[in-house]
């Protein structure tokens, strides 16, 4: 994949970023984006570990060309901005729509809220699910679909589950999930003509960050590499 150009938002850890070292392992210029610049600002802010740093260093020993782009997807103008950046090139082949912050505080003062119904549910994660996740998602694929258009070649990958199609024990989740199963249905619709495809795909549980923090709530027999799904996309 020498002469493919990706862009994988939310690549700092979890899905996003073994998605991008999958496809620098197949020789891809790869751009990412993600909000926390280094290990030491993740510890500082209470994050997750990972990082664009960390990133970068494993990423060092690959064959691919890594390119990264400090971008926080709550504000449109950052999105927007990454993509001109890439459009400079006039090259854009693969765009992988995973950030997602709706993972992000899943046990809140000891409690596990992640399950809770919906009435009960805590608002903020509507907001980065869908007031985030999901316009970041239609932000960057609007921003980004007329450079695929020009050259007559590319794919859009919004990363779904199958929580979009049964009851997964969070109705939140299922609702944005859902969406973005349509927006890729639609946008492969509007695309076909110009030779561009989307897809939204589903990884299967995937031992990130966040899931192994809170490994005891989950059944790991049957877990997948972060790396995964990024063989899927190649």
């Amino acid at each position: 994949m020498k002469d493919v150009v990706a862009l994988v938002t939310g690549a700092s850890r979890g899905v996003g970023r073994g998605i991008a070292l999958s496809l620098l392992a197949e020789g891809a210029t790869v751009h990412v984006t993600g909000r926390t610049r280094s290990e030491a600002e993740a510890s500082l802010g209470g994050k997750r570990p990972g990082s664009l740093e960390g990133l970068a260093l494993e990423a060092a020993a690959l064959p691919g060309r890594l390119v990264v782009h400090h971008c926080d997807h709550s504000n449109d103008a950052e999105t927007e901005r990454v993509a001109e950046e890439i459009g400079a090139a006039n090259r854009l082949d693969i765009l992988v729509n995973n950030a997602w912050p709706g993972y992000e505080n899943m046990v809140e003062d000891g409690d596990f809220t992640w399950p809770r119904p919906f009435w009960e549910q805590p608002v903020w994660r509507w907001d980065a699910m869908i007031g985030t996740a999901l316009r970041a998602a239609f932000m960057m694929s609007r921003a980004v679909a007329p450079t695929m258009i020009s050259t007559q070649r590319g794919l859009i990958v919004n990363i779904s589950f199958w929580a979009a199609q049964f009851y997964d024990g969070n109705a939140i989740y299922g609702m944005a999930k859902a969406a973005a199963d349509k927006m890729a249905a639609d946008f492969a619709h509007e695309l076909r003509p110009h030779k561009v495809a989307a897809v939204a795909l589903y990884p299967g549980l995937v031992r990130t960050e966040a899931v192994m923090q809170n490994a005891e709530y989950f059944d790991l027999s049957n877990s997948e590499s972060p790396r995964f799904i990024g063989h899927v996309i190649a």
